[in-house]
């Protein structure tokens, strides 16, 4: 199987969470049914959006972790024991404005020497994935999600400070891919 493909990212998923993280494989279940989605917008760069839906948490892999920041440590695994694509390790690396959190924990410095400063090309259909997945796969809106995350970790948490600072590009990621999907469906709808 090839590497850094949507069916090769989906059993690397597998191994890493479905027996230590069945609810995180169940949210990667989610987020990568919600990337299939978006295959009509993205053309060609389809299968490179779902194989970073399913690889996008795995660096919450017990095996996996080395700094306790997840998109740092997955990417880290991804380049360097897979020698994934680049542009894939830089989307499980930035994705949901992973840099805010970086920021947070101190990390910023490596996330940006080693997966640059900027979130790729893709990065906006990737939130719009996991935006609007709930912790058990299931849909919901980017407030909702939003919501949930805080009072998940409590007021806080590192995660809940990094979320607070992220939401207006996180909801501005989600509507814009929001609205191309509208567009799309009013297109195939006259």
């Amino acid at each position: 199987m090839n590497k850094n493909t949507a069916a090769w990212a989906r059993d690397l998923a597998r191994k890493h969470l479905e027996t230590s993280l069945p609810r995180r494989w169940a949210h990667t279940q989610g987020v990568a049914c919600q990337a299939r989605t978006l295959a009509p917008i993205l053309g060609d760069h389809a299968d490179l959006l779902e194989a970073a839906a399913w690889l996008h948490d795995i660096g919450y892999a017990p095996d996996l972790i080395q700094t306790g920041f997840h998109p740092l440590d997955g990417a880290r695994h991804l380049r360097d024991t897979h020698r994934a694509a680049e542009h894939l390790c830089r989307l499980v690396a930035h994705h949901s404005c992973a840099l805010i959190e970086a920021r947070e924990r101190g990390l910023a410095h490596h996330l940006i020497s080693e997966f640059g400063a900027m979130a790729p090309n893709l990065d906006a259909a990737l939130i719009y994935c996991d935006m609007t997945t709930s912790p058990t796969g299931a849909y919901l809106s980017v407030d909702q999600r939003l919501s949930e995350i805080k009072t998940r970790y409590g007021s806080d948490h590192t995660v809940t400070r990094a979320i607070i600072k992220s939401t207006p590009c996180l909801t501005s990621a989600t509507e814009k891919i929001h609205q191309q999907l509208i567009e799309l469906n009013r297109r195939f709808s006259t």
